[in-house]
């Protein structure tokens, strides 16, 4: 099967099909990111080597409080000073935010109250007024994330070193170099070393790298599509020069209701399965992944 051709890489695959990543960033509205040095298995959290009682609380975080963990690293062992690293954040629009921690082992994560993150429930953690830029170089999970990953985190950090980490599997490895941005809640796909000093230039005045921007993380993917096509044909690029008013959904067909310094616009997008293919490096059989079309800009 093709999946287990180990020269096969989805990124080269997918950019074979002109593919547009619009409208494919994982529909995430909280994360809990924990810092875990040394090698990822490819399921990192099974692998962990961390104590049985906090690795089932991470498990169930995602199905019981919609808080989606993952694991952080910075160049495979400790960070200075001990201790391990634990950012909390809400992508949410209007309510997003940042709490971080130094705690002295993963133990202490069991002390954390994470319900509610998604309405705005804070887990009392100090602030953090800084973007994260996390970079996922998950080898073990896709091949391509390592080898799209890892060069565009090195060129973060060499740009933004306190700021940047590496990240495990966030989703869409055919798009790496995958590059998740908080509290902002964007998905970056197919970034290059030479984009880094770029993106954190840009975020640092308060705008976009829209011709990389896959969508953002609290909102459906039709949704996301949308943002980004009506920012394209606006050239919008200020982080905030769009707002979500609301959507409905019939069939294949969205219309989206945003809203810019210029008014009100409904942005209408179609979203269906596209043609069979092999999605990921590691896949044993053919995905479906969902297309947007957009019909119009009202």
């Amino acid at each position: 099967m093709s999946g287990a051709d180990p020269a096969f890489r989805c990124t080269r695959s997918e950019e074979d099909t002109g593919a547009d990543p619009a409208g494919s960033a994982s529909t995430v509205r909280a994360f809990l990111l924990v810092e875990l040095e040394g090698a990822w298995g490819t399921d990192a959290l099974a692998a962990a080597r961390l104590p049985a009682s906090v690795r089932r609380m991470l498990r169930r975080l995602e199905p019981e409080h919609r808080v989606r963990p993952l694991m952080i690293r910075r160049q495979g062992r400790r960070t200075e000073g001990g201790g391990v690293h634990v950012f909390a954040a809400c992508t949410v629009p209007g309510r997003r935010w940042v709490e971080h921690a130094r705690m002295d082992g993963h133990q202490d994560l069991l002390g954390l109250d994470l319900a509610g993150m998604v309405d705005g429930h804070r887990p009392g953690l100090p602030a953090y007024d800084e973007p994260l830029f996390c970079v996922c170089t998950h080898g073990r999970h896709d091949a391509c994330c390592a080898e799209r990953g890892r060069p565009v985190w090195e060129a973060l950090r060499a740009v933004a070193p306190e700021h940047t980490w590496q990240v495990s599997h966030i989703g869409g490895d055919r798009f790496a170099g995958n590059v998740l941005v908080l509290p902002d809640g964007l998905y970056y796909g197919r970034m290059q070393p030479a984009d880094a000093a770029d993106l954190v230039a840009a975020h640092a005045q308060g705008e976009l790298l829209l011709d990389r921007l896959r969508g953002r993380t609290a909102q459906p993917f039709p949704v996301q599509a949308a943002e980004i096509y009506l920012r394209r044909a606006l050239g919008l690029l200020g982080r905030d020069a769009v707002r979500f008013v609301g959507h409905h959904r019939d069939g294949e067909v969205t219309d989206v209701d945003l809203e810019t310094s210029e008014g009100r616009h409904l942005v209408r997008v179609r979203s269906a399965p596209g043609p069979a293919r092999q999605l990921t490096c590691r896949a044993e059989g053919p995905g479906r992944p969902l297309i947007h079309e957009l019909l119009s800009i009202g």
